[in-house]
C-alpha cells in the first residue's frame, strides 16, 4: 500500500451552505472548502467517502450523496446515530467543519454504460446511490434503463424525495415500498425484496447495484443471484467503523479486507468466502 504523506492526514476546512432536512433522522449537508483553489480543483468518484472531524467529537467518513458531474459543492448526507453525527445535527448554515479525502474504492460507473441499472436501497443506503443515479441522470445518453427501488420503515421516513420526484420525471422507474403503512400511503407496504419480483430487464445485459443495512444486503444478493444476475455484476457498499480511512489502524477489518481501502465498494465475487455472505446464493 502507497503511503500517505503527512499533508494527506490533515483536515480542509468546508463551510455548511446550506443544510436539508431529508426526514427525523436524515439531513443532507451541503459543503464546500473555504479554500477556493482547493474547492474548485478538488474531485471524487460516485461510491467514495469523506472522513469529517469536529473538534471534541471526533471523526466519521461519511459517504458522498452528490455527483462529481455537479462540481462545486458536496453533498453528505447523515443519520443521527453517533456522536459526530450527532454534532453535526446541532450545527447550522456557516458553520465550519473538517474534511479529509476522498477514499475509498468508488463504483465502476465507466463499467455500467451500455447496460441496464438496477439499484436497490434501504433507508440512508440510498444515499451513496443517489451519486451514481444522478451520475447516470446527467449521462443519460451512455446508460440503458435505470430502476430504483427504495425501501423505508415508514412512508414518513422516506428520503429525497425532491430527487425521486426528479428521477420519476427524468423517466427513471422508481417504486417505493414501507414496513408499515402510514394515513395516506397507497404504495407497496413490506420489505424492498418483494420489489424484485416486478423488475423487468435483462439480467445478462444488466448490473444491480444495492446499499443499505446488512441483513438486507445479503438477502437481496441472495435474490438477484436467483434472478440470474452474475456475482460480478451484484455491487454493494459495506460499512465498518473506521479510524483513519487509509488502512493503517485495521479498525474496519473485515475477514481479511480492510473496507476502507479494498472498498467500501464490493462486487459479490469479492465478497465470496466472507462470513457476510453466509446466507447467500
Amino acid at each position: 500500500m502507497e503511503l500517505l504523506h503527512t499533508e494527506d492526514y490533515k483536515p480542509q476546512s468546508a463551510v455548511i451552505n446550506e443544510i436539508i432536512e431529508e426526514n427525523s433522522q436524515i439531513k443532507t449537508f451541503v459543503l464546500s472548502f473555504t479554500d477556493e483553489e482547493h474547492n474548485q480543483s478538488f474531485k471524487y468518484q460516485p461510491g467514495q467517502f469523506m472522513m469529517v472531524s469536529i473538534p471534541n467529537c471526533g471523526e466519521a467518513p461519511i459517504s458522498f450523496s452528490s455527483t462529481p458531474t455537479r462540481p462545486g459543492k458536496i453533498h453528505l448526507s447523515v443519520r443521527n446515530s453517533g456522536k459526530l453525527t450527532g454534532a453535526m445535527f446541532r450545527l447550522s448554515e456557516g458553520a465550519i467543519i473538517g474534511l479529509r479525502g476522498p477514499y475509498g474504492r468508488p463504483f465502476p460507473v465507466k463499467n455500467f454504460e451500455g447496460k441496464d441499472i438496477l439499484f436497490v436501497a434501504g433507508g440512508i443506503g440510498l444515499a451513496p446511490l443517489r451519486g451514481v443515479i444522478n451520475y447516470c441522470l446527467d449521462h443519460k445518453d451512455r446508460f440503458g434503463k435505470v430502476t430504483i427501488l427504495y425501501g423505508s420503515r415508514l412512508p414518513s421516513d422516506i428520503a429525497f424525495a425532491d430527487d425521486i420526484k426528479t428521477w420519476l420525471k427524468c423517466g427513471f422507474n422508481c417504486q417505493l415500498s414501507v414496513d408499515v403503512a402510514e394515513a395516506n400511503w397507497h404504495g407497496s407496504v413490506g420489505v424492498v425484496t418483494t420489489l424484485l419480483s416486478q423488475v423487468e430487464m435483462d439480467v445478462k445485459k444488466g448490473v444491480a447495484l444495492i446499499c443499505g443495512p446488512s441483513m438486507m444486503i445479503r438477502f437481496v444478493m441472495a435474490e438477484l443471484s436467483r434472478m440470474g444476475f452474475s456475482d460480478d455484476d451484484i455491487i454493494t457498499t459495506m460499512e465498518r467503523h473506521m479510524k483513519c480511512g487509509v488502512g493503517i489502524c485495521r479498525h474496519c477489518h473485515m475477514d481479511g479486507k480492510l473496507v476502507c481501502v479494498d472498498g467500501p465498494v464490493f462486487s459479490k465475487s469479492q465478497l465470496r468466502g466472507l462470513k457476510i455472505m453466509e446466507i447467500s446464493a
